[in-house]
């Protein structure tokens, strides 16, 4: 895995809301309203809701938190490692104002449900990634969004496991 932070095009905003979330000091500001068609819903337990009471991303909102990257071998991919790239779910969490709970449940476009332990998000470099070697994922190809882990620099996560937890086509995180 090669990992590395970078901003997307950062805003004064999103800088700030970094740093914030990097000192562990919980974002004082509301979450910008989306702009385009949400992607991603994070409900339940959030402090920083943006419409009703939830926390809704559209894709440009989620490319201006730092982003990260994982070079590694999936079961869904065959050869060489890919390259996922988008925000650590941690970040996105801390962007809704979640509350640290013992469980996520991720939900798919076909509302397919897993449980993530919250530990998870928290403890691992886990990402949800907006982008497959570079490029936009479209639904047929496990799009637009997926929630994966450092399978190379963690091989311990090489299990059935942590391969259920990496939902393809996420749309929600419930927080619970």
């Amino acid at each position: 895995m090669i990992r590395d932070r970078h901003p997307a095009m950062p805003t004064r905003r999103s800088a700030c809301l970094g740093l914030l979330m990097a000192t562990g000091f919980a974002p004082a500001m509301a979450l910008d309203t989306p702009r385009a068609e949400p992607v991603l819903t994070v409900s339940g337990q959030v402090r920083m809701p943006n419409r009703g009471a939830d926390a809704v991303f559209d894709m440009a909102m989620l490319a201006a938190l730092p982003q990260s990257d994982i070079v590694t071998h999936t079961p869904w991919y065959s050869g060489e490692p890919r390259r996922f790239t988008g925000p650590l779910v941690r970040d996105i969490l801390g962007a809704a104002g979640a509350a640290r709970t013992s469980v996520l449940r991720a939900v798919a476009l076909n509302d397919y449900r897993v449980e993530i332990p919250a530990e998870d998000a928290h403890g691992i470099d886990m990402i949800v990634a907006r982008l497959l070697d570079g490029r936009p994922m479209p639904v047929r190809e496990k799009g637009p969004l997926f929630v994966m882990y450092p399978f190379d620099t963690r091989p311990e996560l090489r299990t059935p496991l942590f391969f259920n937890r990496c939902i393809w086509q996420l749309r929600a995180i419930e927080v619970a």
